[in-house]
């Protein structure tokens, strides 16, 4: 698993800063820190700035999850463009349109990110900031190669404000203070916030490069009051701090000749987080800057991306598609087996049923005489068996083919015809059976005498039932008869 720790990059055309930062409640922690110089290659270019820092990071086992790129103030321009709208969607759908309008040239193949500055009834007032989209490539496709996708790529000056918003001891509560910072070749001007109650507060920012040979005292002379002019605070600037990682500049020099209370300061000790490792980065506003890079990932902000114009930072989303889209193909694939393997027992039932009903057809007709119908099912074959078995054993046993209704609608004629004659007759019945091959019932007995063995026989014939082959004998005072008969 990543740590949760953020890699900050500045980075030049030449040099680069790289900076590891893990957030926390009590200040965001710098854990290592270093810089990397391609200036003594015979061509010095962003791809082997790329690979320094790669072989860097390894060589520190710095271990991070994300990674944010501030541009160095020589790879953009910055324009102060006017807006009609004060919405941030509706500003960056027609950011472009301005700019086009307000810089008068085409600007398709430039990249653009921009801040609010400030707000009023007419519109908004913007900071714009332009880079060309090939070098922006350049630098994303280097980086990429050794496995840093920046989520982020930001101006340099931004990325410092960030910084000093989060980190300096004053919190930028203070009103009325200037921050001036000065490398080795860039100036970076940050004045205060707006005042409270504006819908945003974004400092206005300003950068400016500086010759080996310029005199730094006179150009940021320059730069300060001019911002100081520009400045959107509510009251004018009373104080300046200055911290230059090159040279000391002289703070009463300053303070005579602009007329503003100049101080000091030094971005890192400022820091209340706990700093370590810092002695490798070979500039400490570069070291400021790449860590304000880092903290655009954890901090809930408006970001100044140029990646946002031409190239979204794609990282983590294509790392959920990829997921998505396996776990879906897996889901789709179990699926696919479990049918498969419910469709392979479907076929095995199936088929032995198909075996069972042609050996129970055989079978069938052999003991049936005919065909099993054809949407006979099991339980109806198997009940009709039942049947023709018990048939067959009553067959066996001299009973014949029962059929229960018919023998007991011929007992009762003749129970019928009994119980009208039995008084008058005195009747005496020894056996009765039924054959089972026929209709005949034969019936043998006694009554009292030669006449009411008539009434008998005659009493059958009116209950519907047909006397053959009467046959009588007269022993004693009884008259004795063996008689067939059957139903009409």
């Amino acid at each position: 698993m990543l740590s949760q720790n953020y890699l900050g990059i500045y980075i030049s055309k030449d040099t680069a800063t790289a900076v590891c930062v893990e957030p926390n409640s009590g200040g965001n922690k710098i854990v290592g820190g270093f810089s990397v110089s391609a200036g003594q290659q015979e061509q010095p270019n962003i791809q082997a700035l790329a690979n320094m820092i790669a072989e860097g990071c390894a060589e520190r086992k710095l271990a991070f999850s994300d990674v944010a790129v501030a541009l160095d103030c020589a790879m953009f321009m910055q324009h102060s463009v006017k807006s009609q709208f004060t919405d941030l969607k509706q500003i960056a759908a027609t950011i472009r349109f301005d700019t086009e309008e307000a810089l008068a040239t085409d600007i398709s193949d430039i990249a653009l990110a921009f801040q609010i500055t400030s707000i009023d009834e007419s519109g908004s007032t913007l900071t714009v900031f332009t880079a060309q989209k090939n070098l922006l490539s350049e630098v994303i496709l280097a980086l990429q190669q050794h496995g840093l996708d920046p989520v982020t790529l930001e101006p340099d000056v931004h990325c410092l404000s960030r910084y000093i918003d989060n980190k300096t001891q004053s919190g930028r509560n203070e009103q009325g203070t200037l921050y001036a910072m000065i490398s080795g070749r860039s100036g970076y001007l940050i004045a205060p916030p707006p005042p409270a109650g504006s819908p945003y507060k974004s400092s206005m920012v300003r950068t400016f490069l500086i010759g080996p040979k310029q005199n730094r005292n006179e150009l940021l002379t320059r730069e300060v009051l001019m911002t100081s002019a520009l400045a959107q605070s509510a009251e004018p600037i009373k104080n300046l701090k200055v911290c230059d990682s090159i040279t000391d500049i002289s703070t009463e020099s300053l303070n005579d000749r602009i007329g503003i209370e100049t101080a000091a300061f030094d971005l890192l000790e400022a820091a209340p987080g706990e700093i370590q490792n810092i002695g490798e980065c070979s500039d400490r506003i570069h070291c400021a800057t790449a860590c304000g890079a880092a903290m655009s990932l954890f901090e809930k902000e408006h970001n100044v991306n140029f990646r946002d114009d031409f190239s979204p930072y794609q990282g983590k989303k294509l790392m959920l598609q990829n997921a998505l889209k396996f776990t879906a193909i897996s889901i789709a694939v179990l699926f696919i087996v479990i049918g498969l393997e419910f469709q392979i027992r479907l076929l095995n039932v199936n088929r032995d049923r198909e075996n069972l009903r042609g050996i129970l057809s055989r079978n069938y007709a052999a003991v049936a005489l005919e065909k099993l119908p054809e949407k006979t099912t099991f339980k109806q074959a198997v009940k009709d068996l039942g049947t023709l078995r018990r048939k067959i054993e009553a067959q066996g046993k001299g009973l014949g083919d029962l059929d229960e209704a018919s023998i007991l609608s011929k007992l009762t004629l003749i129970l019928t015809a009994f119980n009208e004659c039995a008084d008058k007759t005195n009747l005496n019945i020894k056996r009765l059976s039924i054959n089972a091959n026929s209709q005949n019932i034969t019936i043998s007995g006694d009554t009292s005498g030669r006449s009411q063995t008539t009434l008998f026989y005659n009493t059958l014939r009116k209950n519907g039932l047909t006397v053959n082959t009467p046959g009588f004998n007269t022993k004693g005072n009884r008259d004795f008869f063996s008689i067939t008969v059957t139903p009409k």
